[in-house]
């Protein structure tokens, strides 16, 4: 458990020249020499301890430090919770979490959460806290709506997403707050989420779902070492939050029969790092997000320096549902019809919802597997904003079907009141390192006259097809350059260089189309 916080003051050195002797025995003067060099040392190891470290252009949190620890730990079992999966222990963690709250002008307090079954309905988390999930320790999330509480739609949205008006709220939540840990010895948060996805299948919903674990307007927030699984919607959903640390996670759900269950979905966020995480769902691994259309112009806020490294991701290969319905092996409950629907995903997304744009994205060590998608980035025309400055370095595919996409036509609207007319910008694109095997497609870069891709660097690049297509290299409106060997080979609309940065060859049409979404 690794808390990293703002330092409470400066050293302040006196002015007063009387504070030593005007003469010192020599091994006495070696001596004090050496303390005032320690004590400095010190100082300067803490304070860097606590300030922000460059990385790529993105923060990053120091490795190796020393954790602070709460002048309090609080049990839940102590406010009269029963881990037996069946109390409903509510008022038991909100009186945890306030007793807590009174502690914020002392440094706050941990509340350790032990083994066993917790059923909870949501509840909220307060300022300078420690969530501590022992081995074997599970929260529940009830699974009786009517004991999620309704917000209102996010401002960057206009929407609940799924419906017009309000929204539930997250099982764990968070607003306005700051120095916020969620730890522990690889303890469970479940959202029991089966009957969420049932009814929300069945249109038996009137409002959008809740995610797992949302934090609102806060900074200084630390996840890491927990599982969580089987989430309503979204799992983790930073909204508007800065100096972000998710580390050590394992995310699940069901890669069939659980829409949305996104695993991290940054929206609005600044300097975030996503680190040595597992997370196999049913939908996308991870989605960079910044508002939708008008709203996510009004709000205006960028999700920009994110660095994601070292995580492997797994998301829904092809889900189709039909009428009648068989029940799923792997959710034996599920016994119900509705009509035809496929669900398209990417091990990891930019967008679509992406209007308040995003920037300095750094992706580097990413595994994706038994995917629809792996490297996605989607918009269209009415979103606005921008992408830029993506660097992916190090990605491998294993059994994709379409290995990087960029799609410009993604026509999914809150309402009929955006406007057509805002186009987003997509630049600065650059994939080094991307290999693998059984991908179909290796690149679908799928620009348009009103919104071109441009500034695409492709280098390093050998990747193992299943298809033995003419095209298999897809390209439309798109410009940039090819570095050295990539295979297969890339379409006419890149400029050609070789491994030294000589140009062999100029593209003759950056605007030549040739996608075909029939593979």
């Amino acid at each position: 458990m690794v808390e990293i916080s703002t330092p409470c003051g400066r050293l302040q050195f006196l002015q007063q020249r009387r504070w030593l002797p005007v003469t010192l025995p020599c091994p006495l003067t070696i001596f004090t020499g050496m303390w005032i060099l320690v004590f400095c040392s010190i100082f300067v190891w803490q304070k860097s301890s606590f300030d922000v470290v460059r990385l790529f252009g993105h923060t990053a949190p120091m490795e190796g430090l020393v954790p602070k620890l709460r002048p309090m730990v609080l049990n839940l079992s102590d406010f009269g919770a029963v881990g037996d999966g069946q109390t409903l222990n509510t008022k038991a963690f909100e009186s945890a979490v306030a007793a807590i709250s009174r502690l914020r002008g002392k440094g706050g307090g941990q509340l350790n959460v032990p083994a066993g079954r917790w059923l909870t309905a949501p509840f909220n988390l307060t300022s300078h806290m420690t969530l501590f999930l022992a081995e074997g320790a599970i929260i529940l999330g009830i699974q009786d709506e009517n004991y999620w509480p309704l917000m209102p739609p996010l401002p960057s949205y206009g929407y609940g997403r799924e419906h017009i008006g309000p929204r539930y709220g997250s099982l764990i939540h968070g607003q306005h707050l700051k120095d916020v840990v969620i730890t522990g010895q690889n303890g469970t948060i479940d959202g029991q989420g089966q009957l969420w996805w049932i009814k929300y299948r069945k249109k038996l919903l009137n409002y959008t779902r809740g995610p797992l674990l949302q934090i609102m307007w806060s900074s200084d927030i630390v996840i890491s070492n927990i599982t969580l699984r089987d989430s309503p919607f979204w799992t983790i959903h930073p909204y508007d939050c800065k100096n972000v640390t998710l580390s050590g996670l394992t995310i699940l759900a069901p890669v069939t029969g659980a829409p949305n269950t996104d695993g991290i979905d940054p929206d609005s966020c600044e300097n975030m790092v996503i680190e040595n995480s597992f997370i196999c769902v049913g939908d996308d691994g991870i989605a960079i997000k910044s508002g939708w259309d008008q709203y996510g112009i009004a709000y205006g806020r960028p999700s920009t320096n994110i660095l994601i490294r070292n995580v492997t991701l797994r998301s829904v290969v092809r889900f189709t549902y039909s009428q009648p319905q068989q029940p799923l092996r792997t959710l034996p409950i599920l016994n119900f019809s509705v009509s035809l629907l496929s669900i398209t995903s990417a091990g990891l997304s930019i967008g679509s919802e992406m209007s308040g744009g995003v920037s300095n994205i750094t992706i580097e060590d990413i595994h994706v597997w038994e995917s629809r998608r792996g490297v996605r980035i989607k918009t269209a025309p009415g979103r606005g904003g921008y992408v830029r400055g993506v660097s992916c370095r190090n990605l491998t595919l294993d059994n994709v079907r379409v290995g990087i996409v960029v799609k410009t036509d993604y026509n999914e609207h809150p309402d009929a009141g955006y406007d057509p007319r805002a186009l987003p910008v997509i630049n600065g694109l650059s994939f080094v390192g991307v290999h693998g095997r059984g991908v179909r497609v290796p690149v679908r870069i799928s620009g348009s006259d009103e919104i071109p891709v441009r500034g695409v660097t492709l280098r390093d690049m050998s990747v193992g097809i299943s298809y033995k297509k003419k095209h298999i290299f897809q390209c439309s409106y798109v410009e940039g350059r090819v570095f050295g060997s990539v295979f297969p080979e890339p379409c006419e609309n890149f400029d050609r260089y070789d491994e030294q940065g000589r140009l062999v060859k100029r593209s003759t049409n950056q605007n030549a189309t040739d996608i075909d979404y029939g593979f």
